[in-house]
C-alpha cells in the first residue's frame, strides 16, 4: 500500500486553484504549515515545478513519512519538525523571508487517526497519548489522572462544547478515584456510562466524540498555536501571497475567521469622506464566508464532511 492509498488530501483542487495564482510566479515559495503525509505538498510541488516547499510538522513520524513521499522533488522540498507557530524561526532556516503561498490543514492528521497506538480516536482502544509530537508534552492520560474536577469540566465546556461536561469530569473523577483510566476505550467506558439514555438517543455522535476533541486540544494546546500562527503567517506574505486555512471544528474557524477579518478591514476612523491609503487594508477575503467540500467529495472522502474553508490574499504592506 502507498502513501496515495491510505491517504486522501481534503479539499484538494481547491486549494491549488487558489493558491495557484501567488505560486505561478518564479521563484514561488510555498509553506505547508501543516504537512501531515505529504498530499497537499505533493500535488503543489507536482503543479508548480518552479516552486520549492517548505514543509512543517510537529509530528517525526509524519514528517518521515512526507520525506519519502517528497525525495523526488530533491532540495525543492525543505522539512522542519516544529510546531506552525514557529513559522518565521522555519522559514529562517530554510533561509527565506517571505513566501508566496501558505496552506493550513488543522486538526488531527489522517496519519495520526489511522494509528491506533496514538489514541486519538476514541472507537479504537489504545494508550491514552493524543499527543501530534511524541517527542515532548503532556499526555492525555496525565491530564486525565491530574486535573481536578474544575479543570477538567472547563477544557470539556471550552474545547469539546460538552453540555455535559460537569457530569463527565464528575465521572472521572470517581473513576480514577477507584482505578487508574490510561486506555481509551476505559474513558469511553466511563463517558458512554456516565451518559443518560436519553441523551444517547437524541444525540447524533459518540457520546465521548466531544471529550476526546477537547483533551485531543488540551494536550497539543492547539487554539494558543492557532492564535498565534495565524498572524506570524500572514506577516510573512509578500503582497499578492495567498493564504488558505482548512479548519474542522467551530472553535479553529471562528479564530481564523476573526483573525482574516480584523486583516482585511479598514483601519480608517469612522466619518472619514475617503479612505487614506495608509488605512486601506492590507489583505482582502477570496471567498465568500468559509467554503465546505461539494457533496461528492463527502461521500468519496468522509474526512471532508466537517471541513471549513477560508483564504485570503495580502494586497499591500504593512506601513
Amino acid at each position: 500500500m502507498t502513501n496515495s492509498d491510505i491517504h486522501t488530501p481534503v479539499l484538494l483542487e481547491r486549494c491549488v486553484e487558489l493558491l495557484a495564482p501567488a505560486l505561478q510566479r518564479e521563484g514561488a515559495v510555498v509553506v505547508d504549515a501543516t504537512e501531515g503525509m505529504g498530499g497537499h505538498s505533493e500535488a503543489l510541488l507536482e503543479r508548480f515545478p518552479d516552486a520549492r516547499l517548505i514543509g512543517l510538522d510537529r509530528d517525526t513520524d509524519a514528517l518521515r513519512i512526507a520525506g519519502e513521499r517528497l525525495a523526488r522533488f530533491g532540495d525543492r522540498a525543505h522539512l522542519v519538525h516544529t510546531v506552525y507557530d514557529g513559522i518565521a524561526d522555519a522559514l529562517a532556516s530554510a533561509g527565506v523571508d517571505r513566501v508566496d503561498g501558505i496552506l493550513f490543514d488543522l486538526g488531527v492528521s489522517s496519519f495520526q487517526l489511522d494509528e491506533a497506538d496514538r489514541g486519538f480516536a476514541y472507537a479504537q482502544d489504545a494508550p491514552l497519548d493524543m499527543r501530534m509530537d511524541q517527542t515532548a508534552g503532556t499526555t492525555a492520560a496525565e491530564i486525565i489522572a491530574t486535573y481536578s474536577e474544575g479543570n477538567l469540566r472547563r477544557i470539556f465546556e471550552r474545547y469539546g462544547e460538552e453540555k455535559l461536561a460537569g457530569r463527565y469530569a464528575r465521572a472521572i473523577i470517581e473513576a480514577r478515584g477507584r482505578s487508574p483510566l490510561t486506555r481509551s476505550g476505559e474513558l469511553v467506558d466511563v463517558l458512554v456510562a456516565a451518559t443518560p439514555a436519553a441523551v444517547q438517543r437524541e444525540r447524533s455522535g459518540h457520546p465521548a466524540k466531544r471529550v476526546f476533541q477537547a483533551l485531543r486540544i488540551e494536550v497539543n494546546a492547539e487554539l494558543a498555536v492557532l492564535e498565534r500562527a495565524l498572524p506570524a503567517a500572514l506577516d510573512a506574505l509578500n503582497v499578492g501571497g495567498r493564504i488558505v486555512v482548512m479548519s474542522y471544528q467551530s472553535l479553529e474557524d471562528r479564530l481564523v475567521k476573526r483573525v482574516f477579518a480584523d486583516a482585511s478591514a479598514s483601519t480608517a476612523p469612522s466619518g472619514l469622506p475617503v479612505e487614506l491609503p495608509e488605512h486601506a487594508p492590507r489583505f482582502r477575503l477570496l471567498v465568500r464566508g468559509a467554503e465546505m467540500a461539494s457533496d461528492e467529495e463527502r461521500e468519496r472522502n468522509p474526512r471532508a464532511k466537517p471541513v471549513r474553508l477560508r483564504a485570503a490574499e495580502r494586497v499591500k504592506e504593512a506601513l
